[in-house]
């Protein structure tokens, strides 16, 4: 198929959207990718080869899953509006190893679907284009679901690509970094420009690439209380980490004294901030204060 023909041009782009009467609505953060180059590049990024699975998230007209159909073995494509369903059976009916699925992917069992449409030793990524006023549910759903995949590589808002792959001591990092690189290697691929997508969107676009860990770089003895004290660490970010952690202990068994103590037996120095803290210090202060309150 010569690239003239591809969905990913304003051209092609266009004549589909009139061929339909179709509308974007602003309410499902829809805007669409015209430019097979920056496709091309993300699918070089994700790592996809002509054994890859893949399923991908939004694929609004079929431009990126396309280009997916091309160099993947097969995809699987979630699409939550159903107005897009008869336009995707048309536009990529050329391709017999896509199969979509109606369905929002918040409430979708992932899982299940990999192990019905790929085969073990294939190696599964996710690849998508996310609505921006969702990236963060529906990430944080499909990595605390330990899916057997190999990576996530997706087109989100700049600021929040660059919070979920920051360093410490930035003014990007912070609870939702610590989440993301907890089960991840973080990275930030690309920049796009807002001349690719239609509508063209208000925000700048990064391509995140998060590839799973094995396991996780720390050791904690309880997941959901070690989130529980990043998230109080950061509840105020100029707040001391001792300042913040009064807070969040106020009313319960651990008094003031009680988390100087601690804070002085783990090395741990609580004029600090939140934003100085290894992911390393966070499991350590984690693990002092759930034995503590054990």
């Amino acid at each position: 198929m010569s690239s003239k023909k591809y969905i990913a041009t304003p051209t092609r782009t266009n004549e589909i959207l009139k061929k339909y009467g179709f509308f974007f609505k602003k309410s499902l953060g829809q805007n669409f990718l015209i430019d097979v180059n920056i496709l091309e590049n993300i699918i070089r990024h994700a790592g996809i080869d002509q054994q890859s699975g893949v399923i991908e998230i939004g694929p609004g007209i079929g431009a990126l899953t396309e280009q997916l159909a091309i160099h993947a073995k097969n995809v699987v494509a979630y699409e939550i509006d159903q107005r897009l369903l008869p336009i995707l059976d048309n536009t990529l009916e050329d391709y017999s190893n896509i199969q979509l699925i109606h369905q929002d992917i918040l409430e979708a069992d992932v899982n299940t679907c990999i192990q019905a449409n790929f085969d073990p030793e294939q190696q599964t990524h996710i690849v998508a284009n996310l609505p921006y006023y969702i990236t963060t549910p529906i990430l944080m759903k499909l990595l605390r679901e330990k899916l057997p995949i190999s990576s996530l590589t997706v087109m989100i808002q700049k600021e929040v690509a660059e919070r979920m792959a920051a360093e410490p001591n930035t003014k990007s990092y912070g609870s939702l970094t610590i989440a993301v690189q907890y089960y991840t290697n973080a990275e930030v691929v690309m920049n796009v420009p807002k001349r690719v997508f239609m509508p063209q969107p208000n925000v700048d676009s990064s391509v995140l690439k998060l590839t799973i860990r094995e396991s996780p770089p720390v050791d904690v003895l309880n997941e959901q209380y070690f989130f529980a004290i990043v998230q109080a660490a950061f509840a105020q970010r100029r707040k001391t980490l001792r300042n913040n952690l009064i807070t969040f202990f106020k009313g319960s068994v651990i008094e003031k004294e009680h988390i100087n103590q601690i804070l002085d037996a783990i090395g741990i120095d609580g004029t600090r901030r939140g934003e100085s803290l290894s992911m390393e210090e966070f499991a350590l202060l984690a693990n002092a204060f759930f034995q503590a309150t054990s």
